[in-house]
Order: C-alpha cells, then structure tokens, then sequence
C-alpha cells in the first residue's frame, strides 16, 4: 500500500528535485512513477499527484485519465476500481514540468488535497496554461490546457515548489468524508 502523506509532513514543503535526463528511463524512476499511480488511483476522488506527496522529493506529476470520463465528472462511478476497469484515458506523466505560460484570465474555483484532507478552499488560478515537460520514455513534451486541466497543473506544480494550496485558498472549510457524520466529525 502507498501512503499519500499529509500537510505537516516536511517532505511538501521542499522545492523537490529535477530528475535528471539520463535517470527518466531506469527502473527506478518506473518504480516510483508506479508508486504514484497506485497512490492515486486508491482515492477515488483523486485526480492528480505529485512525487512528494508520497513522499518522493522529485520534480514528477501525474494527471489520472479519468479526468476525461464524464461520469467521474458528473459524479457517477466515482470508485476508482470501476473508473480503472472501464476503457479510459491513459495517465498524462510529467518529469520536470515548467509552466511556460498562463492566461491573465483568472477562476476561482473550489480545489481539495490528498495530502490536505478533508480541507477544501477556493483558490484563483489561470483559466489557462502551458506545460513543457517530459514524458516516462524521456521525450519532451508541451501541453495546452484550459480550465480543470489547466487548474489541475497549478496545483501540482505549486506542489513541487513546496507549496499547498491552502496557502493561497480562500473560504476553507472541512468536508465530511464517505461513511462519516457530523457527530464523527466534531469528535462526538
């Protein structure tokens, strides 16, 4: 089992490392991409991780395809185990992801954690982005994106600076988590 750890681990609060080129295609880089997957996809409300959230300081992201199904956007199958065995999108890898550009459009839009549970905020982004990085296989790579996507590579670029989205967030509140009640929640 892979833990995602949490905010006052001190490994979220490093600038985590480049990985270098040569370093992309060893078995040990396909470990800890692995690792990642797995960590990401035992939480069904997950849509990305980055290395340090498992507690690896390198400079790695990874995007769940199930970002593209509609019933996970709507809702529906939201188990990861049913999201992973219909046909779906393959993950998106990046290794030393730059942002290289950003709308001046801005959203503020609800954002969530898996290392910040069960905190959730609002937080100002750009409505649009560009990431250049590379992919499991060491080929470089740039990607457009609008909206959740775009959101989505803020956050977890912001996570390999060592920053959580808590520190920009506005309006923070705890959600209830599945199985859980109020009276769970207020130590009751």
């Amino acid at each position: 089992m892979i833990t995602i750890v949490q905010s006052e681990n001190p490994v979220l609060r490093k600038i985590a490392k480049e990985v270098t080129i040569s370093d992309i295609t060893k078995p040990k880089m396909k470990e800890i991409i692995k690792d990642m997957i797995i960590g990401l996809n035992s939480q069904s409300d997950g849509v990305a991780i980055a290395a340090p959230q498992i507690g690896v300081s390198l400079r790695i992201f990874i995007v769940s395809g199930r970002i593209f199904d509609e019933d996970f956007i709507r809702g529906k199958g939201s188990t990861s185990g049913d999201l992973y065995i219909k046909a779906r999108q393959k993950d998106l890898i990046f290794i030393n992801p730059i942002l290289k550009k950003t709308s001046k459009d801005r959203k503020l839009m609800s954002e969530g954690c898996l290392s910040v549970r069960p905190v959730y905020g609002k937080v100002r982004r750009a409505t649009r982005a560009t990431v250049e990085a590379y992919d499991e296989n060491g080929i470089k790579f740039t990607k457009d994106a609008s909206g959740l996507l775009a959101h989505i590579f803020q956050h977890e670029i912001d996570h390999l600076e060592g920053i959580l989205f808590t520190d920009k967030a506005k309006d923070l509140y705890e959600a209830l988590t599945e199985g859980e009640d109020i009276n769970t929640q207020n130590g009751k």
